[in-house]
């Protein structure tokens, strides 16, 4: 198979930077399906040769996102590269600054730098430099800052993401199953289109694979749900009839002030911030459809996920 400048993707390899997490190593898997060569960049490559085992075109190593030699030793003789590294909750110098914006933008010029051909930027639907929340707000600027360091980076939006062992319906699930009250963000009228990690990690692989460079795809599920909606759906799937009980918002901010002291708080201000927001696909921006990709709802999923829960 060859690419659009004639190599064989054979002879490409492509650094994926947070490798090992949730949406990355569903992008290594679907890379090395394309019959790329990867190099899984982490902070534990020992997790990667555990997940990927003897391949021998995969490759794990150590990198620190904040360290401009790290960076260039993992994009050294490299085809492409993407950054799936994602924070959620802040701890100590990994900020939301630190992570999506000063990270970013030094792998995007650590990349320019090396001859990278092609880079994949992963943020979020929703992100927006002008935000008055922190977290969508340094999701922005993080974009900005890439496209400032590598003019022709491709940036790849996913809608909150599910799957098995995430952190999103696999917590609904347990929380519907624990308790016979289940407390709602507001009236639960925000709304969702969730997709599936395993069709993110496609389209990335599919954007490596392409010629397209400068482009915005936004990557959400077939179906859009409110939130009380998609607990319903969890709920009947899980064979349990829970109380759903509206929590205003106010008093969600309120307890994520108290759980901060926490060293890993359950919710965060920002997580609260962000369930008051809709997180949909723009209908002006590409996304799966236009990546030849059929995405699959929750529902299809669900079954399987409630056997490994």
């Amino acid at each position: 198979m060859e690419n659009v400048n004639g190599r064989t993707q054979t002879d490409e390899l492509v650094v994926v930077f947070g490798g090992t997490g949730f949406l990355g190593r569903r992008a290594v898997r679907h890379l090395r399906r394309r019959e790329f060569s990867v190099r899984v960049a982490s902070r534990h490559p020992d997790r990667g040769r555990e997940l990927f085992g003897s391949d021998p075109r995969i490759e794990s190593i150590e990198v620190n996102i904040h360290s401009e030699p790290s960076i260039a030793r993992a994009v050294a003789d490299a085809y492409g590269a993407v950054n799936t590294v994602s924070l959620y909750v802040e701890r100590g110098q990994e900020t939301f600054h630190s992570v999506h914006v000063e990270a970013a933008h030094r792998i995007a010029a650590q990349a320019q730098q090396a001859g990278i051909e092609r880079l994949v930027h992963v943020s979020g639907i929703g992100s927006d430099a002008t935000s008055s929340s922190l977290y969508i707000r340094k999701r922005g600027e993080g974009e900005s800052a890439v496209r400032a360091a590598f003019a022709g980076a491709i940036v790849v939006r996913p809608a909150v993401m599910f799957g098995p062992d995430d952190t999103f319906i696999t917590t609904i699930i347990t929380l519907l199953r624990r308790f016979p009250i289940y407390p709602m963000f507001g009236q639960g009228l925000t709304r969702l289109q969730p997709a599936y990690v395993e069709d993110v990690g496609e389209a990335i692989a599919q954007v490596l694979q392409g010629s397209e460079t400068g482009a915005t795809f936004e990557c959400g599920g077939p179906r859009v749900y409110s939130y009380k909606e998609l607990v319903g759906v969890l709920a009947r799937a899980a064979g349990v009839k829970p109380i759903l009980l509206p929590v205003p918002f106010a008093a969600w901010h309120a307890l994520s002030r108290i759980l901060a002291i926490l060293p890993s708080p359950p919710i965060t201000r920002h997580q609260v911030a962000l369930m008051q927001v809709d997180n949909m696909q723009s209908p002006e921006m590409p996304g799966f459809e236009q990546l030849g990709i059929s995405p699959r709802t929750v529902e299809e999923i669900l079954q399987t996920m409630l056997r490994g829960h």
